[in-house]
């Protein structure tokens, strides 16, 4: 039965996403484990592709195999491989499956496989139960088996996304590095919002025109610019990152342009400039707005002609720079005001591209946070860090004025705080609502009550979380008739889950 089903999804026509998470269930269904992953080796980092069983900041994880056990011993066999319950090697999904819910228990049993194409190993496939026992001698022999049909399924996957990117982008394809894994770059999330912001940077890649990048402070815009540059033609040169901000103006002209010796005091030897590091390449300025007027007149030359002079010298240097640039302030506003030039404004923003802020693309707020505590978990050295429901709710309904970086540094004051109020680091640690270290919650009055004039009144962070998830969960029944599924799909947390936080809250 599930030859024919894996078979049958080889032979339909189905986007590259849905066949992969179409054979992990498959597969969890019929090993009927806790969960099953689909694991793609980007250098020496595993990175989730389809997941089934796990919670869903999982799928914003990333595994560096040296630091995990378990994934590196499937890596290093040819053949599946299975872990004792009575293993003390830790599991990467420890605390991370959905039939815990509010509960940090540990894997019981293990077993996975590595994954190879076209003669290299691709990733692993790796199935857990919380129940010892669960996987068999002969479980471990199917597995096997069905491997070639899981091989086949990530090969066909590999080949559409691969024609895909050439007809988006022949270009970009054909000048991609195999570096582009890089994990300190990764945008992570799968939001409508960031879908559609990848779709723009993957179209004017190509067209090595300027781009201005707007956003609030903290959405990453320095993570978009390095995006840009990767699926250009330009990925094979070096992109040259400088904080106008930080360019104290008497020096800001030598730090682009570079200078000659002796062109001022204290210049012993000449010194190429961004630009001439930059050439080939992109040269990225953030917080652009910052530049000193007497720098914009010279910037504005070199995306006119191409020409760079530096300080001391008589002749001008050609250079062949795409140039992307980022603000968080309003610069048609500054143009107004004369502290900003509007012919080098109208240069810059050829192509302006809005970053969404963290608010607007919520869907990524689990992909994120699941990211940052794995990030975290390595740095302290800690079994397994995850989060509890209402912590996790908590985070979904906060307004994040400081976006994306303030989410990571929410999280890791919070994995702080756990160890120093005692938690162990050979333990599953749970970061609780408390500690988060965020805004206590304003809680709206309930549409049924009356005004009391108090409702803004700021209460106890744990009280006004139970008393929010309440309202929340209320709201989405009823706008679904009473569904608890889609209620849950609204709230974004397994239909399980759901029904347990809501006993605990004393709805059902």
């Amino acid at each position: 039965m599930l030859q024919e089903s894996l078979v049958a999804d080889l032979v339909t026509e189905l986007p590259a996403a849905v066949r992969l998470q179409r054979l992990v269930s498959t597969l969890h269904s019929h090993f009927s484990c806790g969960a099953v992953a689909l694991l793609k080796l980007e250098q020496d980092v595993l990175k989730p592709v389809a997941l089934h069983g796990l919670v869903k900041e999982a799928q914003g994880r990333r595994f560096v195999v040296s630091q995990h056990p378990r994934l590196a011993a499937i890596l290093a066999s040819r053949n599946p491989v299975r872990f004792e319950p009575a293993s003390e090697l830790p599991d990467p999904y420890d605390g991370l499956l959905c039939e815990q819910p509010g509960k940090a228990l540990p894997v019981h049993d293990c077993m996975g496989i590595a994954l190879y194409t076209e003669g290299r190993c691709w990733g692993v496939l790796t199935l857990d139960a919380l129940v010892a026992g669960s996987f068999s001698a002969a479980a471990v022999y199917e597995l096997q088996r069905y491997s070639l049909l899981v091989e086949a399924a990530v090969r066909m996957t590999e080949l559409e996304q691969a024609n895909r990117a050439l007809k988006l982008n022949h270009q970009a394809a054909a000048h991609m590095p195999e570096s582009t894994a890089n994990q300190a770059y990764e945008l992570i999330g799968q939001s409508k919002a960031l879908k559609q912001i990848l779709q723009e940077l993957a179209v004017v890649a190509s067209a090595d025109l300027p781009v201005l990048l707007l956003g609030e402070t903290g959405v990453g815009k320095e993570l978009f610019a390095r995006h840009l540059h990767r699926c250009s033609g330009r990925a094979v040169k070096p992109m040259i990152y400088i904080n106008c901000a930080a360019l104290p103006e008497s020096l800001a002209e030598s730090e682009l342009f570079g200078h000659n010796k002796g062109a001022f005091s204290g210049a012993q030897s000449e010194r190429a400039g961004r630009f001439e590091a930059a050439d080939g390449g992109t040269l990225f300025l953030d917080e652009v707005g910052e530049l000193p007027l007497s720098v914009q007149a010279k910037l504005l030359r070199v995306l006119q002609n191409g020409e760079i002079q530096r300080l001391g010298a008589d002749k001008t240097r050609q250079v062949n720079v795409r140039l992307v640039a980022a603000t968080n302030r309003d610069l048609k506003q500054q143009v107004k005001n004369g502290e900003f030039r509007a012919d080098l404004y109208h240069r810059l923003s050829v192509y302006p591209l809005p970053i969404p802020p963290l608010r607007e693309r919520r869907d990524d707020i689990p992909l994120l946070v699941g990211h940052f505590l794995e990030l975290n978990r390595t740095r302290l050295g800690v079994r397994a860090l995850r989060l509890s429901l209402a912590a996790e709710l908590a985070l979904q309904n906060y307004s994040w004025p400081g976006n994306v970086r303030e989410l990571e540094h929410v999280i890791s004051r919070s994995a702080i705080k756990a160890l120093s109020q005692g938690a162990k680091r050979s333990d599953i640690v749970t970061l609780e609502a408390e500690l988060l270290d965020i805004d206590p919650v304003a809680v709206p009055a309930a549409d049924n009550q009356p005004q009391t004039g108090n409702e803004h009144n700021i209460i106890g962070l744990k009280p006004a979380v139970n008393q929010l998830q309440r309202q929340l969960i209320k709201q989405a029944l009823q706008r679904h008739n009473g569904s608890w599924s889609d209620a849950a799909r609204q709230l974004q947390l397994d239909p399980s889950n759901l029904h347990k936080l809501a006993q605990r809250l004393g709805l059902k």
